[in-house]
C-alpha cells in the first residue's frame, strides 16, 4: 500500500470474481459441419468465425469472451473457426447455411436453421444468450 493510499484511505479490497471461460470447440474439419447441423436439433449451436489477421476481429473476440457468462447447464455448443487457417470451412458455412461470409461473424443455429447471424460490433454474448433456453 502506497503513502497516498494510506493518507486518503483509498485501499481497495480485492474481490475474487470468478470469470467463466468461454467453452470453445475448435472447428477445424468439414466433417464437423454435419455434426453441428445434427447437434442443432437438440442444442443451440453457435459458430464464431474469427480472422487472426484482423484487429477488429481480435477486439470483438475479446469483448465476446469478456461478456460471456452463460451457465454451463444451458444447452449450447460454441464453435470457434479460425478462418485464415480454414477458409474452405468458412466458405462451406456460407454455402450450406445461406449466410453471406463476413469476418468476424457469429452464426446461431437451431433445428438446422440459422436463427441469427451478426458481424463486427453487432456480435454479442448477451445476444447469444437470448437463443439459449
Amino acid at each position: 500500500m502506497g503513502l497516498f493510499d494510506k493518507m486518503f484511505n483509498s485501499e481497495k479490497k480485492e474481490e475474487k470474481v470468478e470469470k467463466k471461460s468461454t467453452p470453445w470447440i475448435d472447428l477445424n474439419s468439414m466433417d464437423q459441419l454435419d455434426e453441428i447441423e445434427k447437434n442443432s436439433e437438440d442444442h443451440t449451436v453457435a459458430i464464431l468465425k474469427h480472422s487472426t489477421r484482423c484487429g477488429v476481429s481480435k477486439m470483438v473476440l475479446r469483448m465476446f469472451e469478456a461478456d460471456y457468462d452463460l451457465d454451463d447447464s444451458k444447452p449450447l455448443k460454441l464453435y470457434f473457426l479460425d478462418l485464415i487457417s480454414h477458409r474452405d470451412i468458412s466458405n462451406e458455412i456460407a454455402d450450406r447455411f445461406s449466410v453471406r461470409h463476413e469476418s468476424p461473424q457469429l452464426i446461431v443455429l437451431q433445428n438446422r436453421e440459422v436463427v441469427h447471424h451478426s458481424s463486427h460490433q453487432e456480435i454479442s454474448a448477451n445476444k447469444l444468450a437470448e437463443f439459449v433456453a
